[in-house]
């Protein structure tokens, strides 16, 4: 799929892709192996301050989460895209793996998975379908209810 498909998908959500976050610890945003790149975890940033932080199901609605997840997405095809220099290069997600910040007996990690596994299928079409994991989990950097890592098929 052409970067442009991408974007004119992403205007038509009313979405556009963020600035890339630059790390906040001792990793590269995106690694390139073969023909995988592996994304670091993304956390939901705006203007660079944590977007809802807290635990889903506590300071932290279902519906915050997922749009928090959704962000983290926008924010994985950000780092691809500084890094491939163009997201012509993305042929497919492969694997999503996502964090849920989450208070005693939330137990519904899968459904804020969605909100990156559903974006990622809006815009890439079936070239975004992914296998995935979804793991709640006590705490996150920074506060972040949510994190998002990615690995994608990419050509040469």
């Amino acid at each position: 799929m052409s970067e442009a498909t991408i974007l004119e998908r992403l205007a038509v959500l009313g979405l556009e892709l963020p600035p890339t976050a630059r790390p906040v610890a001792s990793y590269v945003p995106v690694r390139v192996v073969g023909g995988l790149a592996f994304v670091a975890g993304q956390i939901p940033l705006v203007d660079g301050e944590v977007r809802h932080p807290g635990h889903a199901g506590a300071e932290v609605s279902l519906d915050e989460a997922v749009e928090a997840s959704r962000r983290c997405a926008l924010q994985a095809l950000a780092a691809l895209r500084e890094e491939l220099g163009s997201l012509d290069r993305l042929a497919r997600i492969v694997q999503v793996t996502v964090f849920v910040a989450s208070a005693p007996g939330f137990n519904d990690q899968p459904k804020v998975a969605n909100g990156a596994s559903d974006l990622l299928v809006e815009l890439l079409g079936d070239d975004g379908r992914h296998a995935r994991a979804a793991v709640g989990v006590v705490e996150l950097p920074l506060g972040a209810p949510v994190e998002v890592a990615l690995v994608a098929e990419v050509s040469a």
